[in-house]
């Protein structure tokens, strides 16, 4: 009976549901809870700046003027005659991937290079390139000779035994170069001189080989227009190698120009040039002044008595 008694007198207790109140939580059933519970229907988002869109800068929009100047700019520590030599890779191979972006950007610098710069026909660089049997223009592609303005044929590097790679075939391209309107011949020297005797390899050999590879040249060209002539101090107007070169040119009736480096002129006679006094009394110094083959002029200064 007082277990009975002692039932009825406590008072009832009452559930969270009923009262509405939350139970208290013991640090056993607060360490019992996983991890896993406590996450958020939504997770966490971290928060982050806007990245601000990049604006495209599209190089094909700009006007065609504008985009030249920037071509010119890129390649302006390209040299203007372009030989084959060992540091052409270097120097162009890298600049020119830029073709690889676009076709259009492809014929753009593809044209724009080539136009601008003269090519020599063959190298004259000495080192691994100068004998070799396939020169500059025989390495170029179709698309990139047709693009060529201005081509270069230097003659004098080897006068006493030509490389066997000068010469012109078919392999070497010149038919292919559709829009050379200007060739370029500069002389270095003129064996006839006197001053090459004992170094020749015999009278008139160089002179008759030149003579020979201009007039191959001529004919392999299609569009050739103008004849540039220009030469070293020492090689003559008059000389035997100048006087061939020229007996090949005139009768094509080719435009004849002078360049810059000799100074030459059409109106321009040599027998006009400042000679030197011979009869001067001789020096304690003399000078080089002027190579011109046999007869050497000096500048002297007379001894004073």
């Amino acid at each position: 009976m007082a277990r009975k008694a002692a039932t009825s007198t406590a008072p009832p207790r009452t559930s969270a549901r009923r009262t509405g109140k939350p139970s208290a939580l013991t640090e056993a059933d607060i360490n019992s809870i996983s991890i896993a519970s406590l996450t958020l229907d939504t997770p966490l988002i971290p928060f982050r700046l806007k990245k601000r869109e990049k604006q495209k800068f599209e190089f094909i929009t700009l006007p065609s003027e504008i985009r030249l100047r920037i071509y010119e700019y890129y390649f302006d520590d390209s040299e203007d005659v372009i030989d084959l030599t060992q540091e052409n890779y270097k120097r162009y191979h890298k600049r020119l991937g830029i073709v690889r972006v676009c076709k259009q950007l492809h014929a753009e610098v593809t044209h724009y290079f080539y136009s601008t710069r003269s090519f020599r026909i063959f190298p004259t660089t000495h080192g691994r390139y100068f004998k070799t049997k396939k020169p500059l223009l025989a390495r170029l592609r179709p698309n990139q000779l047709e693009c060529i303005h201005t081509l270069e044929l230097r003659l004098g590097p080897g006068f006493n035994n030509p490389p066997r790679g000068w010469v012109v075939n078919d392999a070497l391209g010149l038919k292919q170069c559709i829009n050379v309107h200007r060739l370029r011949i500069m002389v270095e020297c003129d064996p006839s001189d006197g001053i090459f005797r004992g170094f020749r390899r015999s009278e008139g050999f160089y002179e008759n080989f030149s003579c020979d590879l201009l007039v191959k040249v001529l004919e392999e060209l299609p569009a050739l227009k103008v004849i540039e002539f220009d030469a070293w101090p020492s090689v003559k107007k008059r000389g035997a190698m100048m006087k061939g070169l020229l007996e090949v040119v005139r009768p094509t009736k080719l435009l004849i120009e002078w360049g810059p480096e000799r100074g030459w002129t059409d109106a321009m006679d040599e027998d006009d040039e400042k000679r030197v006094d011979l009869t001067a009394p001789f020096i304690t110094g003399m000078e080089l002044s002027v190579y011109s083959g046999a007869n050497l002029a000096v500048e002297a200064e007379a001894r004073p008595d």
